[in-house]
């Protein structure tokens, strides 16, 4: 496998240690007009450490942040350990139908706020992953072809991922997916209400 999604090295430690199954995605400058889309039903997870990615997630997230920056590899190397299917994929047209996904992983209220506001359009992406672990991870020359505003990245290495074992259970990856399915429906309950109140009045 070579196609790769580009993440937060703290969200991708998240999702590799099973504590969320959610990837928030707003969409790179370099997307172009078309924004984000989630080309690609399975991929590999590529660790950044861009921009203020403390200060972006939630208290225990923090902590977390500062247990493994010791460990951080150089810039010139990426650590490529985890693949992902991707389960569902919603468009969220409101601030409030993010919001409904507290909770559910760790970025704070306010990035997601500004996230959502930002651009042209007014909304951000989101995805539910069931997350594998790689029988043998890899650590990868940073490329200049991997750097840039953008969410999707072709690797120059092949990966395997033939021997890959999800880090949920069939149980615990079920639980979390209909908790997530619970709140885009939810939202979308909430968003036709006030449509239809609006055409009403």
């Amino acid at each position: 496998m070579r196609i790769a999604f580009k993440e937060w090295m703290i969200v991708v430690d998240a999702l590799g240690r099973g504590e969320q199954i959610i990837i928030l995605r707003k969409g790179g400058i370099s997307e172009g007009h078309g924004g984000f889309h989630a080309e690609h039903s399975r991929f590999l997870l590529f660790p950044t450490l861009f921009h203020q990615q403390r200060e972006s997630v939630v208290s225990s997230a923090q902590l977390r942040f500062d247990e493994i920056a010791s460990s951080f590899p150089p810039q010139d190397c990426v650590p490529v350990e985890f693949c992902c299917d991707l389960a569902e994929w919603h468009r969220l047209d409101s601030l409030a139908a993010a919001e409904r996904l507290r909770g559910q992983h760790i970025w704070r209220d306010e990035v997601i706020a500004e996230r959502f506001q930002w651009g042209r359009e007014k909304l951000i992406h989101a995805l539910a992953v069931r997350v594998f672990h790689l029988r043998n991870a890899v650590e990868l020359p940073m490329m200049q072809s991997y750097r840039g505003c953008k969410t999707w990245i072709q690797l120059e290495t092949e990966i395997d991922v033939s021997a890959a074992v999800p880090v949920l259970s069939n149980t615990a990856f079920g639980h979390c997916l209909a908790e997530f399915r619970k709140a885009v429906q939810t939202a979308r309950v909430s968003s036709m209400a006030k449509r239809s109140v609006g055409v009403l009045g």
